[in-house]
């Protein structure tokens, strides 16, 4: 590895969203046999304004980047200076993902190697309670002249990279640059130790950032494929790459199977509130269509009637009763049916979607009301919710294929009761306060529906 050509890099840009946000400074100094024997320094013309914000922090204004080059016009011969060295950066993945997008957009392909020097420092000087640049600047007494300045930063980690060579031998020196190399796709801020463990197994997993705080809770059959996946895509994805910079803790629970996993991913999104699991998220009060059998339209009812026997029929689940209406008027749109008579509109006599010749005219007697409310059942039928097709309560067996845990599972009219090692102990379990959820529906019914492909057995409790 130190055999190539090293560039000590820093970029300054727009944002946090490498797909989207742009470079506003480049600073590269090449290193060859421990010494400085190039650089690149050059403000960029991002092609948009910079956020007011990001100029307080970088001291970079739109005014000092007026005749500044774009990053296409200079693309071909930063790719050429580059060549095939190894980056060195703080926090890598951040800078080299930047690069690798603008490289992208001007046409070119650029995937460097990298080396994290927040990565080293955790293993060079664990016991540090801070790894960021200027953190270990202040310990090493290092002093640049301008903060979150391409080539200030830049030349501060050439200087505290020298530093660390004086301050440790050969050996500890070159083993932590390997520790480094072989994760180097995990995160900065994630030790290697966390992920030694991590099985191929069915379960759940939860990302942590600093002081606990939840970030995100995900499911897979793979938990190692999984979890090891989020942190391949991060310049792809702007959303991996916000994992991928606040992620400091993981912690896995293996599971019975798939449908144990999606019962407890839904369950620990409601009680947790990780900030970047955006469903799952716990619902309020649900509404739902009402059909009743001997009835010319639906009643809108809440979702709680699906817990219930009904002489009729339910369609779809519903987040509030604005976003019910909304289907039903847009399935009346697409069919034809009368806004009118499916009560989505007061009058009489001939509605307005029939002038238009939107309506077949059962508002007006030109279409049979039974025809009518044939076709809107019929238009319906994609969201007709599945009524609980057993007397009482269940129990479901699961077991994952390699023959690990066993899991019991409880529900009553579509609610989760919760789940135990032995039917024994499920017969115990009352569940707390349980609730219709309708995350929780989907995923039962999903399973419910094919239980044989996921190896479930069903019983009566």
């Amino acid at each position: 590895m130190l055999d190539t050509p090293l560039v000590f890099i820093d970029v300054e840009t727009t944002g946090t969203r490498a797909t989207r946000d742009r470079i506003t400074e480049i600073a590269a100094l090449k290193v060859v046999e421990s010494k400085v024997v190039d650089r690149f320094i050059s403000l960029i013309h991002p092609t948009t304004s910079v956020p007011a914000h990001i100029s307080q922090l970088t001291g970079i204004y739109d005014d000092m980047l007026g005749d500044a080059p774009t990053f296409p016009s200079i693309a071909e011969k930063l790719l050429a200076w580059l060549g095939t060295a190894c980056l060195v950066a703080h926090n890598a993945r951040f800078d080299a993902s930047f690069l690798r997008n603008e490289f992208k957009r001007a046409g070119y392909t650029y995937r460097p190697t990298l080396i994290c020097t927040l990565r080293v420092s955790r293993r060079l000087n664990p016991t540090l309670p801070k790894h960021n640049l200027a953190a270990l600047l202040a310990h090493f007494d290092i002093q640049r002249a301008r903060k979150h300045r391409a080539e200030d930063d830049a030349v501060a980690l050439w200087e505290l990279w020298q530093r660390w060579q004086q301050d440790n031998d050969a050996a500890t020196w070159q083993a932590a640059l390997a520790d480094e190399q072989r994760h180097r796709s995990l995160p900065a801020h994630l030790s290697s130790e966390q992920l030694a463990d991590l099985p191929s197994a069915p379960g759940v997993y939860l990302f942590y950032g600093h002081n606990r705080l939840p970030l995100y809770v995900g499911k897979s059959i793979n938990l190692r494929s999984r979890v090891l996946g989020h942190f391949q895509r991060d310049h792809q994805d702007d959303k991996e790459m916000r994992l991928a910079q606040q992620i400091q803790h993981i912690e896995w629970e293996e599971t019975a199977g798939d449908l144990s996993a999606q019962l407890r991913e839904a369950q620990l999104v409601k009680t947790l509130m990780p900030i970047m699991n955006r469903q799952l998220r716990r619902q309020g009060s649900l509404k739902t269509w009402y059909w009743p059998s001997d009835a010319p339209c639906p009643t809108l009812v809440s979702g709680s009637a699906i817990r219930q026997p009904q002489p009729g029929k339910l369609y779809g689940l519903f987040r509030s009763a604005k976003e019910a209406k909304e289907a039903l008027r847009n399935i009346a749109e697409e069919h034809q049916l009368c806004p009118q008579v499916l009560g989505l509109e007061k009058g009489k006599g001939r509605c307005f979607a029939q002038q238009l010749g939107k309506c077949r005219g059962a508002c007006c007697q030109r279409e049979p009301l039974d025809e009518h409310t044939q076709r809107a059942q019929q238009a319906l039928a994609k969201l007709q919710v599945s009524a609980w097709p057993w007397p009482g309560k269940i129990v479901i067996r699961e077991q994952s294929r390699r023959g690990g845990p066993i899991a019991h599972h409880v529900v009553d009219h579509w609610c989760y009761l919760g789940c135990a090692p032995t039917k024994r102990r499920a017969q115990t379990l009352k569940g707390d306060a349980p609730q219709f959820d309708v995350d929780t529906y989907r995923i039962l019914n999903r399973f419910l529906n094919t239980p044989e492909q996921h190896q479930l057995t069903i019983a009566p409790l």
